[in-house]
């Protein structure tokens, strides 16, 4: 009796270890893999997240230091050589460099506000400095290294050339035909921000986001 008892009592034991044991055993698994997946997120957000945005101030930076260099090389060698010399040639009357001095904004226009040029790069500057740490997007940082390295080229010119500071004229040497003459650090700023409106019309934010108006 009793092993008839044992024999119909056994198979229900492994059965309720069994429940009893994917009982205890699912909720530790569910319950630690979002865990683990959470603390991953957090941590590739962290590290990644940040690792990124310093390159791409990384690459704001270069760009602006090599646009800049370009421009200042450019217009020592300028005036050194073609300043009070007749114009060169390039592509016979399409393309000249004429060495002039430019009290104005970019390309010439508006001659009698040059203390307002001055400080309107000088905010350009800043503002660039202040969204470099939100940075997220390659484009974005290409962009604005080209407006930042241009406007410290010309705001180098108005704070170190005559007549003085802060009314120092640019040195412009570009020359194309029917054209306004212009120079490095002038193509630096349209071509930076022809790319900012493209990236706008795109929908792409400095920190990478991607909006849809």
């Amino acid at each position: 009796m009793a092993e008839a008892e044992r024999i119909i009592d056994t198979p229900d034991i492994p059965d309720a270890e069994g429940a009893d044991g994917a009982a205890a055993q699912q909720p530790a698994e569910g319950t630690a893999a979002p865990a683990e997946a959470s603390d991953g997120e957090g941590a590739a957000a962290d590290g990644t997240g940040g690792g990124k945005g310093k390159r791409k101030i990384l690459v704001l930076f270069v760009v602006s230091v090599v646009a800049y260099l370009l421009d200042l090389i450019s217009k020592m060698i300028v005036v050194a050589k073609l300043e009070h010399q007749a114009p060169i040639e390039i592509f016979g009357d399409w393309l000249k460099f004429d060495a002039i001095r430019n009290a104005g904004a970019a390309f010439g226009f508006g001659e009698a506000f040059t203390i307002i040029f001055t400080f309107i790069a000088a905010a350009v500057i800043v503002v660039i400095a202040r969204l470099a740490r939100k940075l997220y997007s390659l484009p974005w940082a290409i962009a604005l290294g080209l407006l930042l390295g241009g406007a410290l080229g010309n705001l180098t010119d108005r704070i170190f050339r005559a007549p003085g500071v802060f009314e120092g004229a640019v040195v412009d040497f570009i020359a194309p035909a029917h054209f306004a003459v212009f120079n490095l650090a002038d193509s630096a700023i349209v071509c930076g921000g022809i790319l900012i409106v493209i990236l706008s019309f795109k929908g792409l934010d400095p920190d990478g986001t991607v909006h849809k108006d």
